[in-house]
């Protein structure tokens, strides 16, 4: 059977479009290859990794590149996970199906948080929020 390519955009890909890969990755992997990429590369964001980790996804693998560098990878869906990148979508992957589901950005939010705590708890949320998009929607949007 051949999977169905999802590349999941952010601006940076060092949080929300790496938690979105790999929640796909460990929820639909049988029929999805997940990638993720941003507009920017900014390194993969370790509280990202650290409450992936909390339920058992693994990203550290994972790695902060480029939408550029999947050129040549036929994508069948592109999923904007902020609004940066929904307005800057790169034109080669217009070609796929493209939709807009917009998460918060923990990193944004955590500047404003009083302890670690509190900063965990906004990537908690996104990442929770991000599964529930993976494990709801997510099927109905694939070809």
């Amino acid at each position: 059977m051949t999977k169905t390519n999802v590349l999941f955009l952010c601006t940076g890909n060092s949080c929300r479009s790496q938690m979105a890969e790999g929640w796909t990755r460990h929820l639909l992997g049988d029929r999805v290859e997940a990638y993720s990429a941003g507009i920017e590369a900014h390194g993969m964001n370790a509280n990202a990794v650290q409450v992936m980790k909390e339920v058992g996804v693994e990203i550290s693998g994972q790695s902060s590149k480029l939408a550029d560098s999947l050129s040549d990878v036929p994508l069948d869906l592109v999923v904007t996970v902020c609004g940066h990148a929904d307005e800057n979508c790169p034109t080669f992957l217009t070609k796929a199906k493209v939709v807009h589901v917009g998460f918060d950005d923990p990193p944004k939010l955590a500047k404003e948080a009083a302890t670690e705590e509190e900063a965990l708890n906004h990537y908690r949320r996104v990442r929770d929020e991000i599964r529930e998009f993976v494990q709801g929607q997510l099927p109905d949007l694939l070809p």
